[in-house]
């Protein structure tokens, strides 16, 4: 096992967002980091796949799936999936970091529990995997190593690494678990559904009361078939004292049919709270004796899918015998119900006098031990014959020969015997089966994309090559269909940041962002894309995109001194329009008919957008005053006054008295007229 220190991973930034902190767990199919989310400041828990099962694009894609799926599943009882990505050859998980102990810490240190605390620990488990169940998942390895519980005593259940649709059938040959967990059914190649994982809580149920699983053998076949083949027994036979409700729940829970079962996790929950609140304090409290301890862990294997037994051995039958009187059940226990005799009990004290129902469930209790106490001999039967005993003792030896010699040719060359896969990839698919038949093996069909294997190829096989299995084992045949294509979604309208988001979402990537300006698009909404929608791309081809700037700027002309018909088609022309307004105006400086106003003056403006125009009525008509015999500087500020332009005239020469001795203009004059005066 490579030493912590020399993880590579340790230290390391993953996609930009974990700081990779210490590794925490090893598994089959991956390692378990503690991290840090670096925007968040969070610790959280990085699972990373192995890099044999990362290189398999097929198993990468079914892991993206499983973790979208288990993503939208939030519940306080269920370890969060918050992430999923993949950095190059990396590709790992990221989920809610739980800091405490498993499940399976609690039976190693404690060992069988009694029925109050194995309950408080079970219910809220069985709240998640209700959640779970009515949104469609199924988890398929419920097991102590799976239930997590925090510093502050939540209880979480986790990895759902494994979890399918529950709709989804699977066809894989390989089956990921725990064999001391797993229902019938899933070793028989049947569907899993929710009451697959009622089994299993039903194993962990007995477990949490007993100490220990209720079917264990040195291999896991050993262990299949008992479930396959075997009722789980009851918990009170390992643990005497147990109340029968408790039996009577852990075997409708591990029921052999599955119809038999309750429907889901949440009809278990239901019972076990019924079963709760129905008992009393001292059968809830029941403490467990010092041998209840667990003496060996269920182990994980991934161990092969198999067909029906189809043979049953039948036990050889036994005398039966009558015991001796002093070992007549009634001596201990006094007469059984329907017999003439008189028990006699202590007299009860006014507090302590039973309720009738309590008496009744006394009564009841009482029952059950005696038939407990009935169905076990308190000592062994009389010898019997010896010539038949030798007889018997000769057939279980040939028995136990063939069963040997059976066993022998099953491991050895019959179905159960060891196959190495060999590595089929960019084989036909009906060669590789040939391949694998050879082998002894049969195997099936899935169709996948691949973007490197030619159609009609296989790319990988489930298991993968290299892999050691048993004959009787499936392998799935994982055959190329070719590339897969996506088609381009319409992105026209939509912002970059969704433009880009849909583009992840179709499996295409952003290509350049270019800028353009659009009369009709607001700004920073997408104008163009190449290719155009529709288009069919393979995964992670570039789409380019050309973001709107909005309208563009037009620089406002100036109009001023033209007509207004000359005006209106001079704006019209850079993309403005032109409105004249109504009332003209008098200007001394524009003749009449001539734009003497614009609004806006300059600047920008946008397309269509309105200039207003002023035209000029031209000057305003104005009487001249009469200045004859006023002085020069008199007349002058009379003119000036009324508004013209006064220009002194000495025609006579240097003025003597500086009188106004003429003017050559009367009457009315447009404003702003020159006046010339005479001075004399």
């Amino acid at each position: 096992m490579q030493n912590r220190s020399e993880d590579p991973l340790l230290g390391t930034i993953v996609d930009n967002r974990y700081r990779v902190l210490e590794r925490i767990a090893d598994g089959g199919m991956s390692t378990v980091y503690k991290a840090l989310h670096i925007a968040l400041e969070r610790p959280v828990a990085l699972k990373v796949l192995h890099p044999q099962l990362a290189a398999d694009e097929a198993f990468v894609e079914r892991f993206a799936r499983e973790a979208r799926s288990s993503a939208r599943l939030s519940h306080p009882h269920v370890v969060a999936v918050l992430d999923h990505g993949r950095q190059g050859n990396l590709t790992y998980l990221v989920m809610e970091y739980i800091q405490g102990r498993t499940l399976r810490d609690v039976i190693r240190s404690e060992g069988a529990l009694s029925p109050r605390v194995a309950i408080s620990y079970l219910a809220p488990a069985l709240e998640g995997l209700a959640a779970a169940h009515d949104a469609g998942l199924i988890h398929r390895d419920i097991k102590p190593e799976n239930v997590l519980i925090s510093h502050d005593g939540a209880v979480k259940v986790g990895d759902f690494g494994l979890a399918r649709l529950a709709t989804t059938r699977t066809s894989t040959g390989e089956l990921l678990g725990t064999a001391a967990y797993l229902s019938p059914e899933l070793f028989q190649r049947q569907d899993a559904d929710a009451r697959s994982d009622v089994y299993s809580c039903g194993i962990l149920l007995y477990e949490l009361l007993t100490g220990s699983v209720p079917f264990t053998g040195d291999m896991p076949i050993q262990v299949a078939y008992q479930h396959v083949n075997d009722a789980v027994p009851a918990p009170s036979l390992k643990r005497p004292g147990l109340a029968q409700d408790f039996d009577e729940l852990v075997q409708w829970a591990t029921a052999k049919d599955p119809d038999q079962r309750p429907v889901d996790a949440g009809a278990f929950l239901g019972e076990l709270r019924h079963v709760s609140a129905a008992l009393p304090p001292e059968a809830l409290d029941l403490a467990a004796p010092p041998a209840a301890r667990p003496t060996a862990e269920a182990a994980t294997e991934a161990i092969g899918l198999f067909g029906h037994a189809t043979e049953a051995l039948s036990a050889a039958g036994s005398a039966t015998q009558v015991l001796s009187p002093e070992h007549d059940p009634t001596s201990v226990l006094g007469p059984l119900p329907g017999q003439d005799a008189t028990t006699v009990l202590p007299a009860a004290t006014p507090e302590a006098s039973p309720s009738k129902r309590e008496q009744r469930r006394l009564d009841k209790e009482e029952a059950r031990r005696r038939e407990r106490a009935l169905a076990t001999p308190t000592r062994q039967l009389r010898s019997g014959n010896p010539r038949r005993r030798g007889l018997l003792w000769a057939g279980l030896i040939v028995l136990l020969a063939v069963l040997a010699a059976l066993a022998g040719w099953f491991f050895a060359m019959g179905p159960g015997a060891q196959v190495t896969l060999p590595d089929l990839k960019n084989q036909p698919s009906g060669q590789a089966s040939d391949i694998l038949n050879g082998y002894g093996v049969h195997s099936s069909e899935q169709q996948v994309f691949d973007d490197k294997v030619g159609r009609g190829l296989v790319v990988a096989t489930e298991p993968a090559a290299g892999t050691v299995i048993r004959k009787f084992e499936s392998v799935q045949l994982l055959v190329s269909k070719g590339p897969q294509l996506f088609a381009v979604p319409s992105l026209s309208g939509q912002s970059l940041d969704a433009a880009r988001t849909a583009l992840t979402e179709a499996n295409l990537a952003t290509g350049t962002a270019s800028q353009d300006f659009s009369d009709s698009v607001p700004a920073g909404r997408i104008i163009g894309q190449d290719p155009s929608a529709g288009t069919l791309l393979r995964r992670e081809s570039p789409v380019n995109l050309v973001v709107s700037k909005g309208p563009q700027p037009i620089p406002v002309p100036s109009v001023l001194g033209l007509g207004a018909d000359e005006a209106a088609k001079k704006l019209q022309a850079a993309g403005l329009a032109a409105s004249v307004a109504p009332e003209q105006v008098f200007s001394k400086e524009v003749p009449a008919g001539k734009v003497v106003t614009q609004k806006p003056a300059g600047g920008t403006l946008f397309k269509g957008q309105t200039v207003t125009l002023t035209v000029s009525k031209g000057p305003r008509m104005v009487k001249v005053p009469d200045v004859f015999g006023k002085s020069e500087k008199d007349a002058v500020q009379i003119l000036q006054a009324a508004g013209f332009t006064v220009q002194s005239d000495y025609t006579y020469g240097r003025p003597i008295f500086g009188l106004v001795a003429g003017q050559d203009k009367t009457g009315e004059q447009p404003e702003g007229s020159t006046i010339t005066i005479t001075v004399a």
